[in-house]
Parts: structure tokens; sequence; C-alpha cells
């Protein structure tokens, strides 16, 4: 997804509901009203349920050395 503040996207299960569900994660979140309507996240991608879930800043580490 190329979208505002997205720096990745997955899959898992809701928390509650036990429901296969697409996570999308974003640096913060940001209301939805706040955004352009082209950076909104959907609420479902192809029938599966979207969940935002904000993790921060993404920085690449070098597992080696």
């Amino acid at each position: 997804m190329r979208l505002a503040n997205v720096t990745g996207v997955g899959t898992g299960r809701d928390e509650h509901s036990g429901q296969d569900v697409i996570v999308v994660f974003v640096t913060h979140l940001v209301p939805r009203d706040r955004l352009r309507d082209a950076d909104v996240v959907p609420d479902t991608l192809e029938g599966v349920p979207v969940r935002v879930l904000a993790i921060g800043e993404v920085d690449a580490h070098n597992g080696g050395a």
C-alpha cells in the first residue's frame, strides 16, 4: 500500500473475534477526517476486514556483525 503513514502490511487474526484480517501498520494513528481521501485505509479489502496498527517509525537493522 502506498498510502501516507503506512509502513507495512501483513495478515493476522482479530484478537476478539478470531477472524482472519489484513493488518496495516502505520507510524501513528491519524483521524480519518484529517487524511486525504486517497490516504484512507479501507475497512475491507476483497471482503477481508482490515485492522490498522500504529507501530511507530520502522528502521532497518543489520542482523549480522
